[in-house]
């Protein structure tokens, strides 16, 4: 029987969302040792531990408390959460965070010689999919009335094995459809991984284990893309710069020591900082500048 004094979070296995769902656990400052089976990784800088496990598992693991939070595709996500909410079932899982990585979208795809004048144009017809309920949810606020066909893997060639006239599938460049004579016509939705957790808040320790890793999360991901731009100017510039840094927060401004009108700012810019804006910046009166990475922010 386990403990609730430690955090079980369930990843993927192996996949495109394992390798990098590790990535941001050790940016957020989690360390682990795995088991020789390699299906647990025990917690050994905060009580939080892995179950690695396959993608389509993970929201019925939480959904039956076997681990307390999991990272997944929000594909599998809503699919799940679909196919609990047509069979009369409660909310047993719910998304907590996106996290930014493993983006791609469920999109419908029709042969290349086939005109799309809109959803209507599937009306009657086949669709293949690994996601029915999804499909059928936008099916039905389409308005349109055709068959999902269940395939749970290789959908992008139900239309050469005559299984389907169309399909639903996960796409990410579009190289697989065009391979196949498909063009992408209807996004049903855009996916990434994201954090998923219970429909309710822990009673006991995990609570505070959760707080504590979502803040971490919080931070690591607000700094993704973040850098720290120093620079000096006359004070009077500093109207003119400051209109130059939108995606900024609120920039720190200090007098620079033995100079009346000069002062010195910092300014934590959220997107990235080209050469292109520094050059504006330097014409409008910045000196100085310079460009820091973030390494971690705690908010």
């Amino acid at each position: 029987m386990r403990t609730h004094d430690r955090l079980r979070i369930a990843i993927q296995k192996s996949g495109r969302l394992s390798e990098p769902a590790r990535d941001l656990l050790a940016r957020a400052g989690l360390s682990f040792r795995e088991s020789r089976d390699r299906l647990f990784c025990y917690g050994e800088s905060l009580p939080i531990d892995l179950l690695l496990v396959r993608d389509d598992d993970i929201p019925g693991l939480i959904a039956e408390g076997v681990c307390d939070l999991g990272i997944v595709g929000l594909n599998v996500l809503a699919e799940q959460d679909c196919e609990r909410r047509a069979k009369g079932e409660g909310e047993a899982f719910t998304l907590m965070r996106r996290l930014g990585f493993g983006r791609c979208r469920l999109s419908v795809a029709v042969p290349q010689d086939w005109d799309w004048p809109g959803p209507q144009r599937l009306s009657g017809l086949r669709c293949a999919t690994s996601y029915p309920a999804l499909l059928a949810k936008w099916l039905r606020d389409e308005g349109v009335e055709a068959e999902p066909v269940l395939l749970s893997g290789s959908v992008e060639i139900a239309p050469r094995l005559g299984k389907a006239e169309t399909i639903c599938d996960l796409v990410s460049t579009g190289g697989t459809l065009a391979a196949n004579q498909l063009k992408e016509v209807a996004v049903v939705l855009e996916s990434e991984a994201v954090l998923a957790g219970p429909s309710r808040a822990f009673n006991d320790e995990r609570q505070a284990l959760a707080d504590l890793l979502l803040r971490r999360l919080d931070g690591v991901l607000s700094v993704k893309a973040a850098k720290l731009l120093l620079l000096q100017a006359e004070r009077g510039a500093l109207e003119g710069l400051l209109k130059l840094l939108p995606d900024a927060d609120a920039p720190i401004v200090t007098p620079v020591d033995g100079s009346a009108d000069r002062v010195a700012v910092q300014a934590l810019c959220r997107t990235a900082v080209t050469w292109q804006r520094l050059e504006d910046m330097k014409k409008a009166g910045a000196r100085a500048l310079m460009v820091l990475p973030v390494e971690q922010m705690l908010a």
